[in-house]
């Protein structure tokens, strides 16, 4: 590519228009809106500061503070109510600028070292790609090979973490290109969303030219670092020449309803705001620009944001509480809004058996939980009689927040739950060369498991399947993302078997989905290690608040009755009245469904189901239309109809 080159008339004008806003402030005629003289003299000094250093390519974030953080005569990035909504500021405390600092990296990057030290320089070398791409670049641009944690420590770049440069000089050809491989325009230019950037003042000051480039505004300008693969090694630590697919955030993004619509992740974790916003402090002249796109960074890792927030002077970080709360606050607006519907209902009481259903959906363009392989969402279900008397319950905690009854080494997809304290959890679960569970980056293999609930849209036909799929039994789950055989749901259902055991009365059930990003069985085996990173997240982690983020609740409250006696029905048809179109049917005492048909209220049938494999089960669902239809199901010996109603 070709240096874009500084002419003199460039300079001349910014200069102009820069020493003509400085005297304007200073003059005899100043208005009640200009800058006060200390900020007048800060900003005198901001003028003074030459361009970026020959043979230099980024910028640090402070470079860009001046002008887009902070306004303190609230004339430029605000709302027209006054509201602040500066860049700097926003961006501060989330968990992009904290990448360099933050210290489950820090010892997990120690903890790949230990198990394979002949490694390190290649460890250290992806991992700071990521998490301190500034620095890491730098040095690879200078020539330097590898760019490791020692380096990052005196290098005020690589410890800005994901600032603005990291981004804003990302090449337009983005998107191709993986696991820590960003593709640099080094050529001192920052491309921005809006058309016809007033160029002058950065370009004299600051050596940069901004650039307007509709890229910056596509899903692609993740996918750098959102998809990761990694090498795999054995447990001597040869590298075998398998890859592993760590994690695929932006893949799942292209396998969704969403890709190739103006939903991308930005309009999520960068949230736009409609109105005009002035981006720049000190240039009276600039027009509002819009959409303009918050830099909150908002995600789901409330519980890292926290822990650092508790921990910021151990960790070096300057920002007030108050911005660490307010990125707090968008977060768990995010886990509790945008993340996962849940409904809950109950199909049936039948043969002193209670019958309920969970729904849950997928609200994110990506898989839920998405992102580093610890994250994990767990079902609690709890069903309550008289005087509160636990029934059944499954997915609770311990006083140490692991979950009761998982099992070991890792608790398996289910469709049905017909037994007390075994848990549904979504996750994915790496394995070695053996199989064997890991949480070493290095030594994943293969996937074990992997049954985070799927984005709309969501096909194993896709291109990008072989990158995103889904492992183990919820393969084999009907209603696992999945409407009639369909793919691309973007939901899941996990059904509930309550033995009533003889209660007659009023039950009430609750059904929860709770976050973990750091779940404390994804500790154990790097906390058998000991180094300083490991030790030091090791005390912050055991002092933290480690409770599970509750992202969403539904309850049945006093309106359901169990009943004891036994049904003389052998066939069960429920519910009798479906909301959604789902219809379950059971088979007692030993018969077995061999078809089903459906006819409408006319008489027509509008569908005949053919049960090949001769279950005892079965669910399906009914036509769009609502409506009365007569449920025709033929057993062995039998065929009996019953009526239900779509409403």
């Amino acid at each position: 590519m070709k240096i874009k080159k500084i002419t003199t008339i460039t300079l001349l004008t910014a200069f102009a228009i820069g020493f003509y806003f400085l005297n304007s402030a200073t003059s005899k005629t100043t208005k009640k809106s200009f800058h006060s003289e200390d900020e007048l003299t800060a900003l005198k000094d901001r003028f003074k500061r030459a361009p970026i250093e020959a043979g230099e390519y980024f910028l640090h974030s402070s470079h860009c503070s001046g002008c887009h953080g902070y306004d303190s005569i609230h004339q430029a990035n605000i709302l027209e109510d006054g509201s602040d909504v500066n860049l700097v500021d926003r961006w501060q405390t989330s968990m992009m600028a904290l990448s360099a600092k933050d210290p489950l990296w820090r010892a997990k990057v120690s903890h790949e070292i230990l198990v394979n030290p002949a490694h390190a320089a290649e460890l250290q070398n992806k991992c700071t790609s990521c998490h301190a791409p500034m620095g890491r670049y730098t040095a690879m641009f200078h020539g330097q090979q590898y760019y490791g944690m020692n380096d990052l420590e005196t290098d005020s770049l690589g410890l800005d973490g994901v600032a603005c440069g990291s981004c804003h000089m990302i090449d337009p050809s983005v998107g191709s290109t993986f696991s820590g491989e960003i593709p640099y325009d080094t050529n001192h230019v920052e491309y921005g969303p809006f058309g016809s950037p007033f160029t002058g003042p950065m370009v004299l000051y600051e050596g940069i030219t901004p650039t307007f480039s509709n890229h910056v505004s596509k899903a692609r300008m993740c996918s750098s670092c959102h998809t990761l693969i990694t090498q795999t090694a054995d447990l001597s630590g040869n590298l075998t020449g398998g890859e592993f697919v760590e994690q695929a955030t932006y893949h799942e993004y292209l396998n969704s309803s969403y890709s190739g619509t103006t939903t991308t992740c930005q309009s999520c974790h960068m949230p736009k705001i409609n109105e005009p916003i002035v981006i720049s402090n000190g240039i009276l002249s600039l027009q509002g620009r819009f959409p303009f796109n918050q830099h909150t960074f908002a995600g789901a890792n409330y519980f890292m944001l926290n822990l650092i927030k508790n921990n910021k002077v151990a960790l070096g970080v300057n920002a007030d509480d108050a911005k660490f709360d307010s990125t707090l606050v968008a977060t768990s607006n995010m886990l509790k809004l945008q993340s996962l519907d849940i409904n809950l209902f109950l199909d049936s009481t039948i043969n002193d058996t209670a019958y309920f259903r969970v729904k849950l959906k997928n609200k994110t363009g990506h898989k839920f939980p998405s992102g580093y392989p610890s994250r994990r969402a767990v079902v609690q279900f709890i069903v309550t009689g008289t005087n509160n008397d636990t029934l059944f319950k499954s997915g609770t905690f311990t006083n140490t927040y692991r979950v009761v009854g998982e099992t070991n080494p890792f608790e398996v997809h289910h469709n049905i739950i017909n037994q007390n304290n075994v848990p549904q959890i979504y996750e994915m679960v790496m394995g070695d060369v053996n199989s064997n569970v890991t949480t070493v980056l290095e030594r994943a293999a293969a996937q074990l498991k992997d049954n985070r609930i799927p984005p709309l849209g969501f096909t194993t036909a896709h291109s990008t399947y072989d990158t995103v799929k889904i492992v183990g039994a919820a393969i084999s789950d009907d209603d696992f993302n999945k409407t009639n055989a369909v793919e691309g749901s973007g939901m899941d259902y996990v059904h509930y078997r309550v033995p009533l055991n003889g209660f007659s009365g009023s039950m009430q059930a609750k059904a929860k989905v709770y976050y973990q990003s750091v779940p404390p069985k994804y500790t154990d085996e790097m906390f058998a290690f000991n180094s300083t990173p490991i030790n030091t997240f090791k005390t912050m982690f055991q002092n933290a608040d480690q409770t599970p983020f509750l992202v969403g609740v539904d309850s049945l409250n006093n309106t359901v009755t169990g009943i004891a006696a036994n049904s003389v029905n052998t066939i069960n048809v429920w519910p009798s009245i479906s909301m959604d179109g789902q219809v379950f049917i059971s088979a007692q005492y030993g018969e077995l469904i061999k078809n089903i048909e459906v006819f409408s209220s006319s008489g027509a049938r509008v569908s005949a189901i053919y049960n090949t494999n001769y279950q005892s089960e079965f669910n399906f669902y009914l036509p769009n239309a609502r409506g009365v239809y007569y449920i025709k199901i033929r057993t062995g010996n039998k065929i009996i109809t019953k009526k239900v109603v779509k409403s």
